[in-house]
């Protein structure tokens, strides 16, 4: 009788990792299939094979560089709700940063940062929390939230109670953690389901494509928006695939995929006209690091990471700037800058979300120096940490970067940031960080 009882507690626990699963079969037939599949009549070699680090354990110095990233989630912590504020001390986040909170966590637990009762307390309220957010009309997390009070609210934190719609590709982040938890602490299966549960996450797929919501532009409500370019598109899907649900589409390159040459290398851009779709085609470095130090990377993105890479090395190779681009938040105005291979039909553009130029503010980002020299064994890889090193406050965390004009640093302090800078180090210790069983 106990038994059967136990059986019929745990019913939704058995269906949800059956889901998962028959997801696994799905993303492995994605993972395996013929290029042509992906890249259309497109064929491309790598002429040299690919430097990848191998896993080990840190050097001292190394563990120190996670332990001052964790500062930062100290610091930023709210004790009521579980989450930690994007910014230094600005009590607001978006899934985006939510997922770099956690995933930021997870890397701190694998390190030995912190103990294992710190990791199963904040992991357990934060998951609660997302459980309970108000929603967009009753269907995904809004794009940002008061940290303190759970409001829903725009991007100047101020208090919006019908929300700005929500980012397919930020929920498309948050289900990696999600996706982490549920192969590798069953001890909070049933409060992922619980997240799970509460958010629809079917409302931002269709016919395979990622969509957004903002709000309409005519009348009240919301309307969806396509979301997502190469690089990022990709990447928010594959949690998503993981979990059964039908981003064939969001996945694949083909449909938009065009190769350009910058400093002697063919990276992969978007060619979606910004001024028709109204998106930008942001290549950056941030997307492909994640793929690689949470997935793995996949047959085509591991080369197409590479590129982006190398493309950075040859840049440095011709200017002698150390070139280490991607998305931050920059400490002027606008406070959010995308530093850029490409974007706009220009090479090595940093441009604001509006479109403006934002040559003056271009940086060496922090992350990605992490992100690459975990990633690649190479004396470049090698020239951007030690670049990197040294842009932290002990008490504070990593800064963002140093800015090319002047070197001065970019002295804001994210989770993002920082983040991504303790999933880099587990990466070396660990390998990817979506990984179940032996490799």
């Amino acid at each position: 009788m106990e038994f059967k009882k136990a059986m019929v507690n745990a019913r939704h626990h058995f269906v949800f990792i059956g889901g998962l699963a028959t997801a696994l079969v799905i993303a492995f037939t994605i993972e395996t299939r013929d290029f042509n599949q992906v890249l259309g009549n497109l064929t491309f070699e790598t002429s040299e094979s690919i430097p990848l680090r191998e896993s080990r354990i840190l050097t001292e110095e190394e563990y120190l560089w996670a332990t001052t990233a964790w500062e930062y989630f100290d610091n930023n912590y709210q004790q009521n709700t579980g989450l930690v504020n994007s910014v230094d001390s600005y009590p607001s986040t978006t899934m985006w940063d939510t997922a770099s909170y956690l995933m930021g966590l997870i890397s701190a637990e694998k390190l030995n940062v912190i103990s294992d009762g710190e990791f199963s307390l904040r992991m357990q309220k934060a998951l609660h929390t997302l459980a309970q957010l108000p929603l967009i009309e009753g269907k995904l997390p809004n794009k940002a939230y008061n940290t303190q009070t759970l409001e829903m609210v725009d991007y100047n934190n101020t208090p919006t109670p019908k929300g700005i719609g929500w980012s397919a590709i930020d929920i498309g982040r948050i289900l990696v953690p999600l996706n982490i938890m549920i192969w590798q602490y069953p001890q909070f299966n049933k409060h992922v389901n619980d997240v799970l549960m509460h958010w629809n996450v079917s409302e931002m797929i269709d016919q395979g494509y990622l969509y957004g919501s903002r709000p309409a532009s005519k009348g009240d409500g919301f309307e969806l928006v396509q979301e997502g370019r190469i690089g990022y598109e990709e990447y928010a899907s594959k949690a998503l695939s993981l979990m059964g649900r039908d981003v064939f589409n969001a996945m694949k390159y083909i449909d938009y995929l065009e190769l350009m040459t910058i400093d002697g290398v063919e990276i992969p851009t978007d060619r979606r006209d910004p001024a028709k779709f109204h998106a930008h085609n942001y290549v950056v470095s941030e997307s492909y690091i994640l793929d690689a130090l949470e997935f793995g990377s996949d047959s085509v993105s591991k080369i197409f990471a590479y590129r982006v890479y190398k493309a950075q090395q040859n840049r440095y190779d011709r200017t002698g700037i150390l070139t280490a681009v991607s998305e931050d938040n920059v400490d002027e105005a606008p406070y959010f800058v995308y530093n850029t291979v490409f974007s706009d039909g220009k090479k090595w553009n940093a441009i604001s979300d509006a479109g403006e130029d934002m040559s003056h503010l271009k940086t060496l980002s922090t992350k990605a120096a992490f992100g690459w020299y975990a990633l690649y064994d190479t004396p470049y890889a090698s020239l951007l940490v030690d670049e990197a090193k040294n842009l932290f406050d002990d008490k504070k965390g990593w800064y963002s970067g140093r800015y090319e004009d002047d070197g001065r640093i970019n002295t804001a302090i994210t989770a993002n940031t920082n983040g991504i800078v303790l999933e880099s180090l587990a990466y070396i210790q660990n390998g990817s960080l979506l990984s179940v069983g032996v490799k």
